[in-house]
């Protein structure tokens, strides 16, 4: 294949819905179709041209749909095929692109292939999945441990043999070393694209190639990954994998295939995305977000530094060019609030939220904003355990229950760190359940959301959203942040950048604390000779500080760059 120039995703603005979470139309508490439906118009007016939807497949739901029992329909609680048809064709009239989650690691306990797998050790679909003997002592086979806490292998008493599941109990992990499993999976991605899929999004992707005859994974006192993680990451057959997929998918190169890297590194991400035999073309690459675990783990986090964010992201835009294109994000489903996480969520919210955007989106990339992202919605204002819902999360409580830690403490550690914090009901109004619901929503809605809220923001020029839309519309009409390069200028409480062209000079300056910063003196020479194009305060920048989270974006033309 040859490689492309200028693939469409290049100028696209990504938005990833959360279904579940988005917009309920028929009163059950759970976001639907219809209800996405409803707001293409919201998406569009946003900047929005790349709907990704998070997992509508049919699931028992102990992963919120990440453990899929039929990856060829609709569970009935989102709507219908017809219904997502409809979705997808309305997007389509507006110049708008579908893009799909698919979940290929694993399936849920109760895929027809599992069911039939686990019905007999002389049953074709077996080997779909992983089964091994027990240890001599009785135990798992290895010392693998799950991403929801436990071990990762599961006994099954109907056959007497462990299956293996990286994730939760019921979700068993596919054998991708089984041809068998390779062709059920293309003919799952060909079902779509038939059906008007114009991307996809492989969740967990680095994870389906598993280390020869799974191994003991080393025991390190120390780092983010429990026993075997950094073993499962990468697999020595994950590039072939990914590359006989595409060519079993289509010969088109317009298909945008988007990988879920956690585990990937700079130097890996360019074998990904290396033309013209890339297996993908993005890289939703985690290490921006594994900045703040601290020696245990998520669960212990220590504070996230502006230095690092810049640095990590300096390596990422480096790393890649030329040729290579990255994802860019500051948070998903899986994630906290970046305003919460990385800003500052009280009275410096507005304008922490702004910084934040600023220095991501503009950067070389395609941005993929994540529901409520737009409005600098904040971690949950849970008071008890009874209100959270993520199985990571509850599981990893049970645990700290177990030790004797208060509940008082699990529930300040989960309002830091749950994935529901990036799961809450989307904050439309400030009428009841914020107009996501007019029934009980399946998870509750934030209690600010009277004040932060689509409504609210809409009428506020200088509230979130509008900065989101300014933002993304700056950015279609700049041909620097498409296509210039990248030259870090300072890492450190103040993250500053330059996007370069012949004819022009982006500056991106940007303080990322919560209290003032000088600016350098050459540094301030230059913005000075440019031309302010964005600024996140309404009064014009004092004197040669930066105040709490000020941004700014100057633009240089070639005679006024005094460099």
């Amino acid at each position: 294949m040859e490689p492309r120039m200028n693939p469409w995703w290049k100028n696209a603005v990504a938005y990833h819905v959360y279904p579940r979470s988005f917009q309920d139309t028929d009163g059950d508490g759970i976001g639907d179709l219809p209800g996405i439906l409803s707001r293409l118009d919201y998406l569009a007016e946003l900047g929005v041209d790349l709907l990704m939807l998070g997992p509508v497949y049919p699931s028992p739901d102990d992963d919120n749909g990440y453990d899929v029992s039929d990856f060829r329909a609709i569970d009935p609680k989102y709507g219908t095929l017809d219904g997502w048809r409809e979705l997808t064709d309305a997007a389509h009239r507006r110049g708008r692109r579908i893009m799909m989650d698919l979940v290929l690691n694993h399936t849920s306990d109760e895929h027809p292939w599992f069911r039939q797998a686990r019905s007999g050790r002389d049953n074709p679909y077996r080997d779909f999945y992983w089964w091994r003997a027990a240890a001599e002592d009785g135990g798992p086979p290895n010392n693998w441990m799950s991403v929801f806490s436990g071990s990762a292998w599961e006994w099954d008493e109907q056959t007497q043999e462990y299956y293996l599941h990286l994730y939760s109990r019921r979700q068993p992990d596919l054998n991708w070393e089984n041809p068998a499993v390779r062709v059920a999976v293309a003919d799952i991605l060909r079902f779509w694209v038939a059906e008007g899929v114009d991307a996809f999004r492989l969740d967990s992707i680095t994870t389906i190639s598993k280390p020869d005859g799974l191994p003991d994974a080393p025991i390190r006192v120390a780092g983010p990954w429990q026993p075997a993680h950094e073993l499962i990451f990468n697999g020595p057959l994950l590039l072939p994998y990914l590359r006989e997929l595409r060519q079993a998918v289509t010969a088109s190169r317009d298909l945008l295939m988007v990988a879920e890297g956690p585990g990937v590194g700079v130097s890996e991400a360019v074998d990904y995305l290396r033309e013209p035999d890339n297996p993908v073309d993005l890289i939703l690459q985690w290490e921006h977000l594994d900045a703040d675990p601290g020696s245990g783990g998520k669960w212990e986090p220590e504070w996230w530094t502006p230095e690092t964010f810049a640095r990590t992201m300096t390596r990422w835009q480096e790393g890649l060019a030329p040729g290579s294109w990255n994802a860019l994000y500051l948070t998903n489903h899986d994630q906290p609030r970046p305003v919460s996480r990385f800003g500052d969520d009280g009275e410096l919210r507005a304008q922490s939220a702004k910084a934040l955007a600023t220095v991501m989106y503009l950067l070389a990339g395609t941005p993929f904003i994540y529901q409520g992202e737009e409005l600098g919605m904040t971690n949950v204002d849970f008071t008890e355990l009874g209100e959270f819902r993520d199985i990571e999360s509850l599981n990893h409580a049970a645990v700290l229950r177990e030790r004797g830690v208060p509940e008082s403490d699990i529930v300040e550690l989960l309002r830091r760190k749950s994935r529901d914090n990036g799961r809450t009901p989307m904050q439309w109004d400030a009428s009841p359940h914020a107009g996501f619901t007019t029934g009980v929503p399946w998870i509750g809605v934030n209690g600010n959301a009277g004040r932060i809220n689509v409504a609210a923001e809409s009428a506020d020029p200088d509230s979130v959203l509008s900065w989101y839309r300014s933002l993304l519309r700056f950015r279609k009409g700049s041909d620097v942040v498409r296509r210039g390069g990248y030259e870090l200028l300072l890492a450190g409480p103040v993250y500053a950048y330059a996007r370069t062209s012949a004819a022009e000079t982006l500056l991106v300056v940007a303080n990322l604390t919560g209290s003032p910063q000088a600016i350098e003196t050459d540094l301030l020479v230059r913005l000075d000779a440019g031309r302010c194009v964005l600024r996140n305060y309404v009064d014009v920048r004092p004197g040669d500080d930066l105040r709490p989270y000020e941004c700014l974006v100057v633009q240089l033309t070639e005679a006024s760059d005094h460099r």
